[in-house]
């Protein structure tokens, strides 16, 4: 069976950049993020392979940066190389996969979202704590 994209989400903040690949039951998850360039590979619980790689906007911090998976997806938080600079799109092309969509229900203003975004990013590293939480290599700006 040939592997395929999984449904992506995407939202932006001031100092992370939030995707969230949508998978149900995910296996084997491997998740690498480069400076430039994240790589996303699982199984789904019949068996079905998922593979994503963007070429990213801008630079992130891959030491700064991690994953959740939960039993409906697998979260990625990359930390941005340049804090509070918008990123109008997270691939380096100006190119829409259609697997790629914002994720309008966490897309908002970011006057006063700091404190907001810190508390999230920690509450994920709480929850990861027990389940051998991983960081990531850091990137380049391309």
């Amino acid at each position: 069976m040939a592997r395929q994209p999984a449904k992506t989400l995407w939202y932006d903040r001031p100092r992370y950049v939030h995707l969230e690949f949508c998978v149900e039951d995910s296996t084997d998850v491997k998740v690498v993020i480069d400076d430039h360039r994240l790589v996303f590979s699982c199984k789904n619980a019949d068996g079905v392979e998922f593979y994503n790689e963007i070429n990213l906007y801008a630079r992130v911090n891959s030491k700064d940066s991690r994953e959740k998976r939960s039993d409906r997806s697998i979260t990625c938080f990359m930390r941005k190389w340049k804090e509070k600079v918008a990123w109008p799109r997270i691939t380096k092309e100006n190119i829409k996969p259609a697997w790629l969509s914002v994720d309008f229900d966490n897309w908002r203003d970011w006057e006063g979202d700091e404190e907001v975004e810190r508390a999230m990013v920690e509450q994920y590293a709480e929850v990861n704590a027990g389940e051998g939480d991983r960081k990531s290599p850091p990137t380049n700006y391309g």
